[in-house]
């Protein structure tokens, strides 16, 4: 299974957030949306940062309320791991592990088409296995 296949079930849609937004801004919009993480994007489409919620702990733990209105630019992660539609959910998945994140950005072309988190890696992989437990029990059965 691709990354593909998982963004054709959930769809494309990524909550953004541009670079000069402060981060109480971001933590409404991390609320709102019930999500972990934001691609931090320019205006020309291309993911420039990623603000998680262990960032914004970072951020409140090192500076107090005084972060809250920061610019998100200020505490998102730069260097952002990227993935593609053609990314099997085995790379996908030793990704995230070793990077110890649980939110990865497709980009193709160097434009966001669409996220994917560890949730939508772990809900695919179980369905996956239980097809393939449910395979080999109709396997025995018929044997």
């Amino acid at each position: 299974m691709t990354v593909a296949r998982i963004l054709a079930e959930k769809g494309g849609s990524v909550v953004t957030v541009a670079p000069h937004r402060t981060i109480d801004e971001a933590i409404h919009l991390l609320a709102e949306k019930r999500i972990g993480a934001l691609v931090v994007g320019d205006a020309q489409g291309r993911v420039i940062g990623i603000l998680s919620e262990r960032d914004v702990m970072r951020a409140l733990a090192t500076e107090g309320a005084a972060a809250l209105d920061r610019p998100v630019s200020h505490y998102m992660t730069e260097k952002v791991v990227t993935c593609t539609r053609r990314t099997t959910i085995e790379d996908v998945m030793e990704t995230m592990t070793n990077g110890r994140f649980r939110h990865l950005p497709v980009v193709e072309e160097g434009h966001l088409v669409g996220v994917v988190s560890i949730g939508d890696v772990v809900a695919r992989r179980i369905a996956a296995v239980e097809a393939e437990h449910q395979a080999m029990r109709d396997y025995i059965t018929m044997a």
